[in-house]
């Protein structure tokens, strides 16, 4: 997989069913403003942050939103984080999360 090769060299499960993407609600980006300023800002600036960091557009092509979900060896759910376009990770968040289910 692309994704794994370029952004992420560890262990992945590929979703074929979209189970996991359908736990997180199925959400896609919606359009908060109609004004065209304000959207042509957003874009420009939602491209810049996907330059800096050296990411191009995989599936979904940046309109499905997606988000973490960290479960402990049972499989219950321990941690979610449902993807807000155009914010950070909550990376401390994740982590003490991890950290909590490890013991």
């Amino acid at each position: 997989m692309e994704f794994q090769t370029q952004y992420f060299p560890h262990s992945l499960y590929q979703d074929e069913d979209l189970l996991f993407y359908e736990a997180l609600g199925s959400r896609k980006l919606k359009i908060t403003t109609w004004n065209p300023i304000r959207m042509y800002r957003a874009m420009k600036e939602w491209e810049r942050r996907l330059k800096e960091k050296g990411i191009k557009i995989t599936r979904g092509g940046g309109l499905v939103h997606g988000g973490v979900i960290i479960s402990e060896k049972q499989g219950k759910p321990r941690y979610t984080y449902l993807e807000q376009a155009g914010e950070e990770l909550p990376v401390d968040d994740i982590v003490a999360a991890l950290n909590a289910v490890r013991g």
